[in-house]
């Protein structure tokens, strides 16, 4: 891929980190740790990698992606909106009551969310059973998963990747927001599940370990998972809990008790369009 387009997509990528906190700002709520960690991810897969139409969301034969770590929503809101699913001005009512933007996605209120999510686990599984239905269906789609490290504590994802394992799911691909923390601390300190790797190798899982804030690592493990056949592949995505706003950066205070106030939102601001300026060169 030319430096131009890995280019390209960081500054999608940045553009989208400003929507998100302007987003959770406006609403007074929100999760923005969580969601600043997974933007990257997400601007590849929406950008780059998944076959979709904005014009039409139910596309059968369109790829299929599901936030199984669906407090991050505002993450995948922007992108949805940046990718033309529904209208940029329909961000601002984020966590409002008959808002189609819920603080959890709603598959049947909101354009482009394949699964409403927010227990942790389900969204795993229910991408598993997408997976399988492509291959009984003969279908050449592929379904793509993100899963917070917090949420690797549930018991349903480690009998879903026995499953995926088990019927050789080769068009699924689960990616591991792996920022170290979930609600209130270090995951080695609430439920250490290392050695992490190893565990989805035993499980029977193709896996590949990158930065996940690397654009062109993240491109790189896509092209690898489509080029495998017989089993699933997981990547674990080293990543960053608030990134790109340094007094939010490896704070669990920002995975959601606290929404950016005005002086925050200006100076997170501030610090992502100094980053854009190097991008712009």
């Amino acid at each position: 891929m030319s430096d131009a387009s890995v280019k390209r997509l960081e500054k999608v990528a940045t553009d989208l980190r400003k929507i998100i906190l302007k987003m959770i700002h406006h609403a007074g709520s929100g999760h923005p740790g969580g969601s600043l960690s997974a933007v990257d991810i997400l601007t590849v897969l929406y950008f780059h990698e998944m076959r979709i139409d904005p014009k039409n969301p139910e596309w059968k034969d369109r790829d299929r992606f599901i936030l199984s770590k669906g407090h991050a929503c505002p993450a995948l809101y922007a992108v949805l909106a940046e990718k033309g699913f529904f209208p940029k001005e329909e961000l601002f009512s984020l966590r409002k009551i008959n808002s189609k933007l819920q603080g959890h996605p709603d598959m049947m209120t909101t354009p482009g969310v394949d699964m409403s999510t927010g227990s942790l686990g389900q969204g795993f599984s229910a991408a598993i059973g997408m997976a399988l239905g492509g291959k009984y269906l003969g279908k050449d789609f592929r379904v793509y998963v993100l899963l917070g490290d917090g949420e690797l504590d549930e018991g349903e994802v480690w009998e879903g990747a026995m499953c995926a394992s088990h019927y050789g799911l080769d068009n699924l691909v689960a990616i591991i927001d792996y920022n170290g923390f979930q609600s209130d601390d270090y995951n080695t300190k609430i439920m250490n599940f290392e050695p992490l790797v190893e565990k989805w190798k035993a499980f029977g899982w193709y896996t590949i370990e990158i930065d996940g804030h690397n654009i062109k690592d993240i491109i790189g493990a896509f092209d690898r998972a489509k080029k495998l056949k017989g089993k699933p592949t997981v990547i674990v995505a080293h990543t960053i809990k608030g990134k790109g706003i340094s007094f939010m950066e490896n704070n669990p205070k920002w995975h959601g008790s606290l929404a950016p106030d005005e002086i925050q939102l200006k100076t997170a601001l501030c610090e992502l369009d100094r980053k854009e300026l190097v991008l712009n060169g």
